[in-house]
């Protein structure tokens, strides 16, 4: 990203704009701000989010949600043991009126790409997704075809019931920014959902309350938040700390410290900041890096979980402090 350093009246209207959308997704989903507020930061940050909980938390109502507060094109996708690669990327296919073989797009090409149960459709169906999540391009007979911007992809996943499923790979999983749950809400909330004549989990009623180009604009803009050194060395600590330690056989990627610079841009920028600081990291460092890390045999029977493990590994790198003037 090259240009000016993003500047603080910027920061002001970008604040303004993600509690916008925050407040208009929540009138679907109540008392989740937190998930939300995770969700969006993906989103600015141009990455895509896995949604991991068990049935009837939100998930669906969520993507959904988001979709509709953005505007702009959204699809969603039943993620089944039959669904072939080109039911997700698009196809070729011949027009008997034109005589010519087109390109017809899939479902990928949309703003908003709902991957409802992801690790149900097999490993081959899974991997169509790599490219255009990654690259943002879908190549069919040797022509790459762009997908709109901004361009997200929010799967869900069934953490419970994993008859019929297939584990998403590790590739695969380093390919989403972040991973989150939504858990069950507070019983305030739950009383506010199950009222008679509640609003909540009425799609129809997000209002769009910003539209795909002013979404991208902010995220190319965001892009150049600063960050400064220390906050990057102890990023690169964190990273380094993953892949030295012995519960754990796959460490952070380089790929996902990136991501994790990128979310601490957009949400110290949706805190009215112009600067990270640690508290960002240690923030974000669990929903960005967990996923990506493998537990060796040992700590997957002894009950650990990378959650955990990093959670311990982030209490004891050293935090960087505010250097005397």
């Amino acid at each position: 990203m090259t240009g000016a350093a993003i500047g603080e009246h910027e920061i002001a209207a970008f604040q303004a704009l993600h509690k916008r959308v925050g407040d208009a997704v929540e009138t679907a989903l109540r008392g989740k701000r937190e998930v939300v507020d995770l969700v969006l930061v993906a989103m600015f940050a141009g990455g895509h989010v896995l949604l991991e909980d068990v049935p009837g938390t939100g998930k669906t109502t969520l993507a959904r949600a988001v979709a509709g507060a953005l505007g702009g094109l959204s699809r969603r996708v039943q993620f089944t043991p039959d669904l072939l690669p080109s039911d997700v990327t698009g196809t070729s296919v011949y027009d008997p009126k034109s005589g010519q073989v087109g390109f017809r797009p899939g479902p990928v090409f949309a703003n908003v790409v709902l991957a409802d149960e992801i690790n149900r459709a097999a490993a081959k169906t899974q991997s169509a997704l790599l490219e255009v999540m990654e690259e943002r391009t879908v190549t069919v007979d040797g022509v790459a075809h762009a997908v709109p911007d901004p361009f997200l992809v929010v799967a869900t996943q069934n953490p419970i019931d994993l008859d019929g499923t297939y584990r998403l790979p590790e590739a695969q999983l380093d390919r989403f920014m972040l991973r989150t749950s939504i858990g069950y809400p507070e019983l305030v909330h739950e009383l506010d959902v199950l009222r008679p004549g509640s609003g909540a989990g009425r799609i129809g009623t997000v209002p769009t309350v910003t539209n795909p180009h002013q979404v991208a604009e902010c995220a190319r803009r965001l892009a150049t938040l600063h960050v400064a050194d220390p906050i990057l060395r102890y990023i690169t600590e964190l990273g380094t700390a993953t892949r030295a330690d012995d519960r754990l056989r796959l460490g952070a990627s380089t790929r996902g410290l990136r991501a994790l610079v990128r979310c601490v841009q957009v949400y110290a920028a949706s805190h009215g900041r112009h600067f990270a600081v640690p508290s960002d990291v240690q923030r974000l460092c669990g929903p960005v890096l967990a996923h990506r890390l493998v537990l060796t045999r040992e700590a997957q029977l002894a009950g650990a979980t990378t959650t955990e493990v990093l959670a311990e590994i982030t209490a004891r790198v050293e935090v960087p402090r505010p250097t005397p003037q």
